[in-house]
């Protein structure tokens, strides 16, 4: 296994936060992503000591750094939300999320940008976006906003490399910025990544116009849909449109080192599979040609 690749999945934290840290051990991962809350709701109840101290004590028993955990935020919150009263409850609510990762000793939260819901021009709804963010980190501390890609579904920002680096220009502690490449959505969003050299071209587009320095996470996700589909559709690895070379190229390259890279691919059941796969990939080990078999 790869000591400079940190791969893991996005576990359920049924039962407690510190059930996601045990379920991730089974999976023999190395990182993993997380909710700290129910992600389809607005509220929570607060984190207990007892829940605090329990969640600490797994990862250290388990050997898992703030810097192998992607918690990822609620999915109704619209950082870029066109009314007063849907920017102000999404903002409430991700200053919670954040506020969530402090006594956890989380250092990242993994968030979709936000949708201009065809109602404000694309330039105001990224603006308003990285306002949210500058607002969140003006009322945290050690909590890095870590802006996901979208696949561009609807009216969802963040789907270029132009948007991500537009919305981090504008906000305000660059130390406290960063983003998680999904490699569904990049493809369904137009970026091709099916062959080594299409990889090359399309992550120097992203050191051109991001920067590796903003890489703080990855997920690793095969796509059901055809490139530039912009239809946001996960599957499994080598089981759809992207298929295995992008995978081995992204765990060759050192550039993608020592961040968490998760699983959001749609068969848990096979989880401890492609994770192997992935581990050997990073070792440099040649892998079967079937991938549950490796």
């Amino acid at each position: 296994m790869s000591e400079n690749k940190f791969i893991g999945a996005h576990v359920s934290a049924a039962g407690g936060v510190e059930q996601a840290v045990a379920r991730a051990r089974s999976l023999k991962a190395t990182a993993f992503a997380l909710f700290t809350k129910n992600q389809r709701q607005w509220k929570a109840a607060a984190l207990t000591t007892e829940t605090i101290d329990n969640f600490r004590a797994a990862c250290e028993r388990y050997g898992y750094s703030s810097r192998q955990i992607l918690p990822h935020d609620s999915y109704l919150i619209n950082l870029g939300h066109p009314t007063h009263e849907g920017i102000e409850k999404s903002r409430a609510a991700f200053l919670d999320e954040m506020q969530r990762c402090e006594p956890l000793g989380l250092s990242l939260l993994n968030f979709h940008p936000g949708s201009h819901l065809q109602q404000i021009e694309e330039d105001e709804c990224l603006a308003r976006i990285a306002d949210s963010i500058n607002l969140a980190l003006e009322k945290t501390r050690g909590v890095t906003a870590v802006i996901e890609n979208t696949a561009g579904q609807g009216s969802n920002l963040g789907f270029c490399f132009e948007q991500l680096a537009a919305i981090i220009d504008r906000v305000e502690d660059k130390n406290r910025v960063g983003v998680c490449i999904d490699t569904c959505h990049a493809f369904a969003a137009g970026y091709d990544i099916r062959t080594a050299s299409a990889c090359a071209d399309t992550f120097q587009q992203f050191a051109d116009i991001v920067g590796f320095s903003y890489l703080r996470g990855m997920h690793l996700n095969d796509a059901k849909t055809d490139c530039g589909s912009r239809v946001d559709r996960h599957h499994s690895l080598a089981e759809g449109k992207i298929d295995k070379a992008a995978f081995a190229w992204i765990m060759a390259d050192k550039r993608f080192d020592g961040i968490p890279m998760i699983l959001e691919t749609i068969n848990p059941d096979i989880w401890p599979q492609e994770i192997a796969w992935l581990q050997a990939l990073a070792a440099g080990k040649k892998t079967s040609a079937t991938l549950a078999a490796s």
